[in-house]
């Protein structure tokens, strides 16, 4: 056993299997890391191609932390499709709870309107299948910001809202279409999907609209991913923001295990509204970036007209420790 891999178990884990759905990327990673070390028995299922298996497994277990890897034992691979229903049905038996999350693609040349349909498809197939399966308790289903801050004409055009974005805002489907804003129609179409099958069917649902992912550097986030089309226009409406990969799966695990947790949730570690800010985002995504703002920019500080209340309330409550503590 490696140094410091005690497990920092969960009394809410006690016996319980839980599904991270698709397990593949850098939020699944850090998921299924904590899920392990909480005591979880984790269902890991990648929407890997054909013969890719290997590769998305072994990239799975390479981001195990020390403490993770001895619990490995408990750790069970599938691969899933988004539009094979019997494989998600299979990933999902005998678990209490599923996280589900969809990675589009890395730029916007390869997120279109196919990618819009993979995504209803698999929020449909998952909550369908989480609905047949009698011990499942809650799932979490990880939406975007994308899917809160783009306004029709009627509440301020865009990404410029008459009112600060929460967790009661959607975006507007035909402003999206109309601008071919595909991640934001994607993550807002899949998320209303799998809300109305979440009802229909009686499941437990928390959904987590998470802003731009921060996670490793090198990992390939570039000014060409999908969230950022239409960024200026964010920025300038004060809704540009982003979240590290760790406090998001800490909001996951906290969103599942509360009690009290109930519909959706923004989440993200900074609202980008100082030119500073735009830089520092500018350098991550491109090297090339300038390295300090433009002088007429100097001083222009954007108000921020984002907020997320409601799940700093939620975190606040685990770090004291009234439903249990994270890691």
């Amino acid at each position: 056993m490696c140094p410091g891999s005690v497990e920092s178990s969960s009394a809410a884990a006690a016996g319980k299997s839980v599904c991270v759905m698709d397990a593949a990327g850098p939020l699944g990673h850090a998921l299924v890391d904590r899920l392990l070390r909480r005591g979880y028995t984790v269902h890991a299922a990648t929407y890997a191609r054909d013969g890719e298996e290997g590769a998305a497994a072994a990239a799975l277990l390479g981001h195990l932390s020390c403490a993770a890897d001895a619990c490995r034992h408990r750790l069970k691979l599938f691969r899933a499709d988004p539009f094979d229903y019997h494989a998600i049905a299979d990933a999902v038996r005998g678990c209490a709870g599923v996280f589900c999350m969809f990675n589009t693609p890395d730029d916007q040349a390869q997120c279109d309107e196919s990618t819009v349909e993979t995504e209803v498809r698999a929020a449909h197939n998952v909550l369908e299948a989480c609905a047949q399966t009698d011990a499942m308790e809650r799932v979490v289903f990880t939406s975007s910001v994308t899917a809160v801050v783009w306004s029709g004409a009627g509440a301020g055009v865009g990404a410029h809202r008459e009112e600060v974005a929460d967790e009661r805002s959607w975006s507007d489907l035909a402003f999206c279409r109309k601008f071919k804003l595909w991640h934001a129609l994607a993550k807002t179409l899949s998320e209303k999907t799998a809300w109305a099958l979440a009802m229909d069917r009686g499941v437990d649902m928390v959904a987590i609209n998470a802003g731009l992912l921060l996670a490793a550097p090198g990992l390939g986030l570039t000014a060409a991913h999908p969230y950022l089309k239409g960024a200026p226009d964010m920025y300038d409406g004060g809704v540009l923001a982003t979240v590290d990969v760790g406090f998001l799966a800490d909001a996951h695990v906290a969103a599942y295990e509360s009690p009290t947790a109930y519909g959706r949730y923004l989440c993200f570690s900074n609202a980008v509204c100082r030119p500073e800010d735009a830089v520092k985002l500018a350098q991550m995504l491109s090297p090339a970036a300038p390295r300090s703002p433009p002088p007429s920019d100097e001083l222009k500080v954007i108000p921020q007209r984002i907020q997320g209340k409601k799940l700093n309330k939620l975190m606040l409550e685990f770090a004291s420790g009234v439903y249990g503590e994270l890691d």
